[in-house]
């Protein structure tokens, strides 16, 4: 087990043991007030709560090695414990009879949990800066051909918040050379003493007709014995993990996928959510719009608000609404500029058109939220894909039209992963990953991280 594992999960049991603690004490003092003869098993519980709870979340593998600053499932096994040990407590109170303080419970097992959570957030937040400064890193040995290896590579080196650095790779053939700068240091039967060459912790095996289930099988048996972790990457890439369930049937584990969920109530659903929330923001930032709005016309000539003609759910075709960010002949003297994006997009860094009041508005975002309005009128969503012009839909692909399943959002995983640094295709990919994943948890996720996003003002031009 590599060192910051041991030191992470040391921090993880010292804070949820801690958490225990101050829930119990807070629990005491507010439902009691002052210890007294009858407070007295009341303080007891709460100084054995750390140890009850961190016993619990051991039970529930919360600790293991896999799971530590993952996220969504670590976080997952968190509530579940908490809810199972409110549960297990009213059970075993019920049972024996015993008078139980309804108001210690209700305070202190739900704080317990709620302050864990918080805490596993804050440490997995510590963890992600140390891997983009390329510490805590998971070494990881790729087993498959050299395209699917190489776009592996870039897509872990683009996300260094997986923590999984590719170190080496075994190719078919034992083909000499390098992946992407990764040297290849032998065949697909050649892992796992590649493993204890370079000291690797993690094999990645790729989707290839070569690795199949027998082949598979005799890796998994070679890394067990140095305990390496294996992992196995699907040919369905972007799908994420609520959408996979596996099936067995007739002794074969079947990978069962989902379809994504377009149309029902879970859509209707979102609408209404984003409707609600756009009118609220729009009443409480009025002021603030019509000062912004006001400024726009005091610092330039032109009107306040630019519109535009985009391209919303199933290609019909809307105006945007956005505070001016550039001069009132911007369209006409665009001819004379050089795009710095890839692909379909438009972009320049330094833009002449560009007035000193739109750089500030565009670098905090601030010039997008009249597309509140577009929400509230249904044309747009509070998270989805970024909203395409007709010129970029008429050059789409049958692949990339898929983005047009759902409504573009004022936010995106475009907004929170890089926003106008993304190339042509990776942001192409973020807004099918989206499409094909969307939830209403997702979409708070990443209404949440829009904040910091903004904030840093990275990559918005």
């Amino acid at each position: 087990m590599p060192r910051w594992v041991r030191q992470y999960r040391e921090r993880a049991l010292l804070t949820d043991g801690a958490c225990a603690l101050l829930a119990g004490a807070l629990a005491v003092a507010v439902r009691f007030g002052e210890v007294t003869p009858y407070v007295t098993p009341y303080v007891v519980a709460s100084a054995l709560l750390p140890v009850v709870w961190v016993c619990a979340v051991a039970l529930n593998r919360a600790y293991e090695p896999r799971l530590l600053g993952t996220g969504p499932e670590e976080l997952r096994r968190i509530v579940r414990c908490g809810l199972l040990l409110t549960a297990g407590l009213a059970v075993c109170a019920y049972a024996t009879k015993t008078d139980v303080a309804r108001g210690y419970v209700v305070l202190a097992l739900p704080l317990m949990t709620v302050l864990t959570l918080f805490s596993r957030h804050l440490l997995r937040r510590g963890l992600s800066r140390r891997r983009r400064g390329g510490e805590c890193m998971r070494r990881v040995v790729a087993v498959g051909h050299a395209e699917g290896v190489a776009e592996l590579v870039r897509m872990l080196r683009r996300e260094r918040h997986h923590g999984m650095e590719i170190v080496a790779a075994c190719l078919p053939g034992e083909e000499p050379g390098d992946v992407e700068g990764v040297p290849v240091l032998g065949g697909f039967t050649d892992a796992a003493l590649v493993v204890n060459q370079v000291g690797a912790d993690t094999v990645a095996v790729l989707a290839c007709p070569e690795m199949d289930g027998t082949a598979l099988g005799r890796l998994a048996w070679r890394l067990e014995k140095t305990r390496t972790e294996l992992v196995v990457a699907p040919a369905l890439m972007e799908v994420a993990g609520p959408r996979i369930m596996i099936r067995p049937a007739a002794g074969l584990p079947l990978l069962h996928v989902e379809h994504p969920e377009l149309a029902g109530l879970r859509p209707l659903v979102k609408n209404v959510f984003d409707r609600v929330v756009a009118a609220t923001l729009l009443i409480a930032l009025a002021p603030l719009l019509t000062g912004l709005a006001v400024a726009v016309r005091l610092t330039s000539p032109g009107p306040a608000f630019f519109r535009q003609t985009r391209v919303g759910r199933d290609g019909r075709e809307f105006t945007i609404y956005k505070l001016r960010s550039m001069r009132a002949d911007a369209e006409r003297r665009r001819i004379t500029l050089v795009s710095d994006a890839s692909g379909l997009l438009f972009k320049v860094r330094q833009d002449p058109r560009v007035t000193p009041l739109g750089a500030w508005l565009r670098r905090y975002s601030v010039d997008e939220l009249p597309q509140l309005f577009n929400v509230l009128l249904g044309h747009m969503s509070l998270v989805g894909p970024r909203p395409p012009l007709p010129g970029e839909v008429a050059c789409y692909g049958d692949d990339v039209r898929r983005r047009l399943l759902v409504r573009p959002g004022l936010t995106g995983l475009w907004q929170v992963s890089g926003r106008s640094d993304l190339s042509w295709e990776e942001s192409v990919r973020l807004d099918l990953r989206y499409v094909e994943n969307w939830s209403l948890m997702l979409d708070l996720q990443i209404l949440w991280r829009t904040w910091s996003a903004v904030a840093r003002g990275a990559g918005a031009y």
